[in-house]
């Protein structure tokens, strides 16, 4: 028993990451910070009485708190408290010098949720090559047990049903290309349809080609709408419904969905996506925010190989890899 134990802790995906990789991150973070601090600076409407305000300088920089929140979801760290107290204290501290307590830090976390989803949105996102992956994945903030009693998301979260049975939480709608690169995202209630217009709307932004997705966004409208946008819905078929042609080369990335699934499996597993531990609603959407932003900076991500040319022999169709 104790061999096989050891077997599968050797064998497990643990990500190692290097200080030069978090040094790597943490300039690319501050780059951006002063760019949009030099924006914000021009954009700023000055006092009508000529009053200055006092701008104090934080004893961390925003910059330092984004690198730091984004490098907790590298590891396999379960407790953030943990991982401020003991790890980045004593084995960072070369690279952060003025750290804070961990509740001054907590406090200061959703003041640049600005910033971070800014970051995401210029720098994270991949392009879209015209071969997109659409799905969505629950994000459950309690046990079901604990349901009426959840005090921190009362009036946000709401009961939806997965694949995997009834939660409480949020969903969260990905749109990827076929290299594993995010292209957008959506949080939105759990009993928000998959199908939504809203979500489309928002989702299919700088989408173009065909859009892989699963049964569950299986409408006419919402092909007819993203048909009229330049986008084809690609599904599969359910069992009550008539068989349709269906060209080859749709058919093979129809059933290469698993990039999505991966990614999803990513975000939960390895980012830590999903815990029970939130006390408040806007460390739990930095949360979120921080996860995306560090899948971007993973160097391994799913793929698919769509190096494909089909050509006609003795009368029927062949895929040539």
């Amino acid at each position: 028993g104790c061999k096989s134990i050891s077997y599968k802790l050797k064998n497990t995906n643990i990500m190692e990451i290097t200080k030069d990789k978090i040094t790597e991150i943490f300039c690319i973070i501050d780059d951006f910070c002063k760019e949009y601090d030099a924006e914000i600076e021009k954009k700023a409407i000055s006092e009508p009485n000529g009053r200055k305000h006092r701008k104090r300088k934080w004893a961390m920089s925003r910059s330092e708190i984004m690198a730091i929140l984004i490098y907790f979801h590298f590891n396999t760290f379960r407790n953030f408290k943990h991982y401020c107290l003991f790890y980045v204290k004593n084995h960072l501290c070369d690279l952060f010098p003025n750290q804070l307590s961990y509740n001054r830090f907590i406090e200061l976390e959703s003041r640049v949720a600005v910033e971070m989803m800014l970051f995401i949105q210029l720098f994270c996102f991949g392009r879209c090559t015209g071969i997109s992956f659409i799905d969505s994945t629950c994000v459950p903030v309690c046990h079901n047990k604990r349901i009426k009693r959840n005090k921190v998301f009362k009036g946000y979260a709401e009961i939806g049903k997965s694949t995997m049975g009834w939660y409480f939480g949020f969903k969260l709608h990905l749109i990827c290309n076929e290299r594993g690169e995010l292209l957008n995202f959506m949080l939105t209630k759990a009993n928000v349809d998959d199908r939504s217009t809203e979500v489309f709307n928002r989702l299919s932004d700088n989408v173009f080609g065909k859009l892989f997705a699963d049964k569950g966004y299986i409408s006419q409208g919402l092909f007819d709408r993203l048909f009229n946008d330049g986008i084809e819905l690609v599904t599969g078929l359910k069992c009550n419904m008539k068989n349709k042609l269906m060209p080859l080369y749709d058919k093979i990335l129809l059933r290469k969905r698993s990039v999505i699934e991966t990614i999803n499996d990513k975000l939960k597993n390895v980012a830590q996506l999903v815990h029970s531990r939130h006390r408040s609603v806007f460390n739990f959407a930095m949360n979120v925010l921080s996860v995306l932003a560090a899948y971007s900076f993973y160097e391994k991500k799913p793929s698919i190989n769509i190096d494909y040319c089909i050509e006609h022999v003795d009368g029927q169709l062949t895929v040539i890899q």
